[in-house]
């Protein structure tokens, strides 16, 4: 019996940039692009954007750690582990009930007061959803004795839904599309916040922007989102 392949349709390869922001393993590479190194550059673009005057970066172990040890190497601000991560706990924004994720963030992180109290620090982290979860660990920290935080994220507002198998919530659930950044930063108790810009990110990547998908950023979907479209305020892209 002879098989043959046909080619229906040319492919159109449109990685999703959030494996590099979160979900891939550090030691994955991705088109050829390491990711530990990705996130890594993240975070120095992040200190070529936003200049800020603190004594300590922590990231929000365990995805931040690559973007706050290249935001410390790219500003020259010491690197701490004020967090302490319990290993034994899963992913918080993936739970859909909110008093879960409470929960889980309650059990999953430790602050270490000797390394925040009196100090200016600047938390790196690779993305807020909801923002219930970086809310938390805002006020672990504050209660830690920290004297400032400034919250700084290795990617852009996540404003759009994701609907390829990711259970990320209603866009009305998502705090970057409902509030404006100083909105966001006094419902999440810091003093300052700071999103990675889109051209940032493609920097940080490496990668031509076509190859990949940014629609968690931008609301431009790769294929048709079909019915789902009446779901989405794409008056949001900017």
């Amino acid at each position: 019996m002879l098989l043959k392949s046909i080619q229906i349709e040319k492919g159109n390869q449109k990685l999703d940039a959030f494996e590099y922001v979160y979900f891939a393993r550090p030691d994955s590479y991705l088109m050829g692009k390491s990711v530990d190194q990705v996130r890594q550059n993240l975070g120095e673009e992040l200190a070529k954007e936003y200049k800020i005057d603190a004594d300590i970066v922590i990231p929000v172990p365990d995805s931040a750690i690559p973007a706050a040890i290249g935001y410390s190497r790219k500003s020259g601000i010491p690197f701490e582990m004020g967090l302490i991560k319990n290993r034994y706990i899963h992913r918080t924004f993936i739970s859909p009930e909110e008093h879960t994720r409470h929960r889980i963030v309650q059990l999953k992180l430790n602050p270490m007061p000797h390394i925040l109290k009196g100090k200016k620090v600047i938390v790196i982290d690779d993305s807020i959803v909801r923002g219930t979860t970086s809310k938390q660990i805002i006020k672990m920290i504050r209660d830690a004795g920290a004297k400032e935080v400034h919250l700084l994220i290795s990617s852009p507002p996540v404003k759009f839904p994701d609907f390829y198998g990711i259970n990320t919530p209603d866009q009305k659930e998502l705090i970057a599309a409902v509030k404006k950044i100083p909105e966001i930063a006094k419902e999440l108790g810091v003093d300052s916040i700071h999103y990675l810009s889109l051209k940032g990110l493609i920097r940080a990547i490496g990668l031509p922007e076509d190859v990949l998908c940014t629609s968690c950023f931008t609301g431009n979907y790769p294929v048709d989102i079909g019915e789902r479209a009446k779901e989405v305020d794409f008056s949001l892209r900017s």
